[in-house]
């Protein structure tokens, strides 16, 4: 389970794992969307855009930055709502190309809805080579308690309704 509000101030960094895209991830994301631009679907007519051959959305990044941000157990669960994100594409990403994101705590705010908070991110992608290929930020909308389901992997005293392979 995510973090709660409260459990976040400014000034925290958090550094992902890293993950390699690969040429299913951009199949995927163009069947996904619908986005068969060939700049991303065809080497050919790619290797003759001034990107010199085929790379990978740009929106697929925001995606796996938030992604990569749930395998730290930032916000699963305990986000409420993304309110916003602006987002830079600053180098292309390929198949073959490793990422991980920099998560920066900009803004913790109070919001009308004593149960909530608004938290504001900044994230930075960065290739193999610490080359920062993406950056953006958002603002999310954040629980200051649990979710009453939200209690995956809790262990609790006895066996009851536990079930074993």
């Amino acid at each position: 389970m995510g973090r709660l509000f409260g459990e976040f101030s400014v000034g925290q960094r958090f550094v992902t794992p890293a993950r390699t895209i690969t040429e299913f991830d951009i199949a995927s994301f163009s069947g996904l969307t619908g986005d068969y631009n060939p700049v991303h679907t065809d080497e050919v007519f790619a290797r003759a855009t001034a990107f010199g051959g085929r790379i990978a959305h740009g929106p697929m990044g925001i995606g796996i930055a938030f992604g990569l941000a749930s395998r730290l157990d930032l916000i699963d669960g305990t986000v409420v709502a993304l309110l916003g994100v602006t987002w830079d594409f600053r180098a292309p990403v390929r198949a073959g190309d490793t990422i991980r994101a920099v998560i920066d705590v900009t803004e913790k705010r109070d919001v009308k809805d004593p149960k909530r908070g608004l938290l504001g991110l900044a994230f930075t992608i960065l290739d193999q080579d610490d080359r920062v290929v993406q950056e953006g930020t958002a603002r999310l909308l954040m629980r200051r308690e649990r979710h009453p389901s939200g209690s995956w992997g809790a262990v609790t005293e006895g066996d009851e309704g536990v079930q074993t392979g």
